[in-house]
């Protein structure tokens, strides 16, 4: 071994101790002739050591060339700095290392960046010098974080008879909402594996075959837009029970939680965790992510606006639209008409939102441009609905449910982030439950599945399934924290007829059905188990742990939003032979319109 201790380790009880560290040097300074100081690094921490240059001049020639993120290897002995004398900045200041052998492992050239301190660099300057930037405390921490939450999982499941059990990467493209990356295969020209966008079928197969408890850490692939919490290639917390209803896996997901909350971040979650329906959460926040760190919910005064003299708002109505709208506390002084009538009418006509009405409430009354529309009563009407009093402002969007629903959502959102109205280091978990079965497709003129082709139909809703499937509810289930979806999951169909009729009804034929599915409906047909599972998406996890809002500081590895590994140069050009051993050959790219 080079090192008898790490650059993390050494403290005062270490006096007198010889030693041998080793790794980069992270600061250099000189005092006079006689004294260099390196402050010596790796993952563990830093340790300061001290040359005597007058007493060996081979250490006096190597140690005054010295320069940043040089990796070295040096041999001494602990010596306590004495009283008084510590650096509070390190662990280790109580003590530093006299050196008296040195040793030049390698030579760095001048990094484009500090490690530590100084403004940070742009990203795609830090993705391009991955491992320079993966030597940053900030994000050796956050990988750290990362280790401990899978170790975590993994003594969880391990102790309640769940088996880990691979699925493969190589497997049949399969629709699931996002599309495949595909694999050409060279044995079978013309034919090509995709990389899982999940392991659903196969942990489907796993529950048929008898493994009635299983679990993975497993690698996905979606080949979809990407934004700054979702990457190509990800990694999913997956699992699976048999013989379990809904409830069952509610209850060991909570479990979870509260478990690696507790051993990872030391933050005690009450169980279980609160439940809310699709229809509820929709209705009182507009998403089915609320972030319940805080209140203000969404009221809708459609009733008493149909009956007022303001014709914009009853002709929405009218029209088959609502009125929904936003108490802000205190947000008569804090928005002014500027910042309502620009900023905000634009932040959610990104929405769709044709345009944003706002009233104050003062004396009990309202304050606005359209409040002379409003009667008294209608007044009092909306300022009780809306459960606000005098210095709040009223914010409302007058269009269909959807666009209210997107507008009003984001808006919320962001009027509690830049309000500060929570702490951000605090967490909100909780259920979403009883989701939609199925969501329109006009374009297709057909149904989709809300999350997949596989979710169970509630018992209570069988019946609508010939007559009006979009009544449906699926067994299924969302994890949220703080806004985010945490977890997915759902009960599986494991009757081979139920199955059929989902497809039916998603206007996959038997055919294409056999042809795509057909091994997961053979096995549907030899005695399936009630089954059902979840997937927690552990990128997204150990963001929120790390609170961070970037899915790439917590990934080793990332890709860029365009897809892209700065690093390794990837995607990239093949030689012309091995697209010949692929019998591919490529087309020119179709014009930029």
């Amino acid at each position: 071994m080079l090192r008898t201790h790490t650059c993390g380790e050494l403290r005062k009880a270490n006096d007198g101790l010889p030693v041998s560290l080793a790794g980069w040097v992270h600061s250099y300074r000189e005092q006079g002739r006689e004294l260099v100081f390196v402050d010596l690094r790796d993952r563990y921490g830093k340790t300061q050591v001290v040359f005597n240059t007058d007493e060996d001049s081979r250490i006096d020639e190597l140690a005054r060339k010295l320069r940043r993120e040089d990796v070295i290897q040096v041999e001494g002995t602990v010596r306590y700095r004495g009283d008084g004398l510590t650096n509070a900045k390190l662990e280790t200041g109580e003590i530093e290392v006299r050196v008296t052998q040195l040793k030049l492992l390698s030579r760095s050239k001048t990094p484009p960046f500090e490690i530590e301190g100084g403004d940070l660099p742009n990203e795609e300057l830090r993705l391009s010098h991955r491992f320079l930037d993966l030597r940053r405390p900030e994000l050796q921490k956050n990988l750290r974080l990362r280790h401990d939450l899978t170790q975590a999982v993994r003594r969880y499941f391990n102790t309640r008879d769940f088996l880990e059990i691979e699925t493969p990467m190589l497997g049949r493209s399969t629709p699931e909402g996002a599309r495949d990356y595909l694999v050409p295969s060279r044995v079978h020209p013309g034919s090509f594996y995709a990389l899982p966008q999940s392991p659903q079928i196969y942990k489907q197969i796993l529950m048929v075959s008898g493994f009635d408890r299983y679990y993975q850490i497993a690698r996905c692939f979606r080949d979809e837009d990407l934004r700054a919490d979702r990457q190509p290639e990800f990694t999913q917390i997956d699992l699976e029970m048999s013989f379990v209803e809904r409830d069952d896996i509610l209850q060991m997901i909570d479990g979870l939680v509260s478990s690696v909350m507790k051993e990872v971040r030391d933050i005690d979650i009450p169980l279980p965790l609160p439940r809310y329906t699709h229809a509820e959460v929709m209705e009182k926040y507009g998403t089915d992510k609320p972030d319940l760190r805080f209140g203000m919910p969404i009221h809708n005064i459609s009733d008493i606006a149909a009956e007022s003299d303001f014709a914009v708002f009853r002709s929405v109505v009218e029209g088959g639209g609502m009125i929904r709208g936003l108490t802000v506390k205190g947000g008569a002084d804090l928005y002014s008409r500027r910042l309502l009538d620009n900023d905000l009418k634009k932040y959610v006509g990104d929405y769709g939102a044709k345009g944003l009405a706002y009233m104050k409430v003062a004396g009990g009354a309202l304050e606005s441009t359209i409040a002379k529309f409003f009667s008294a009563e209608q007044q009092a009407a909306i300022i009780e609905r809306m459960e606000a009093g005098d210095g709040d402002l009223l914010l409302f969007v007058a269009d269909s449910w959807k666009v209210t629903c997107a507008a009003l959502a984001a808006l919320r959102n962001r009027i509690g982030k830049e309000q500060s109205l929570y702490d951000p280091a605090s967490f909100s978990c909780l259920w979403v439950v009883d989701f939609p079965l199925f969501t329109w497709n006009p374009d297709a003129n057909r149904y989709d599945a809300e999350h997949h082709p596989f979710c169970q139909p509630n018992a209570e809703d069988v019946e609508y399934l010939k007559t009006d499937p979009g009544k449906v509810r699926a067994d299924s289930y969302d994890l949220v924290v703080n806004g985010y979806e945490a977890a997915s999951g759902s009960v599986r169909i494991h009757d081979s007829e139920i199955q059929k009729a989902i497809f039916d009804l998603l206007n996959i034929d038997s055919d294409e059905a056999e042809r795509r599915f057909g091994f997961l409906l053979d096995a549907l047909r030899f005695g399936a188990p009630p089954h059902a599972g979840i997937a927690l998406g552990l990128d997204r996890w150990v963001m929120m742990l790390a609170g961070n809002d970037n899915i790439r500081e917590v990934i080793a590895f990332p890709k860029t939003q365009k897809a892209a590994d700065l690093l390794s140069g990837a995607p990239s050009e093949v030689d012309a032979q091995q697209l010949l051993d692929l019998h591919i050959e490529l087309s020119d790219p179709p014009p930029v319109e």
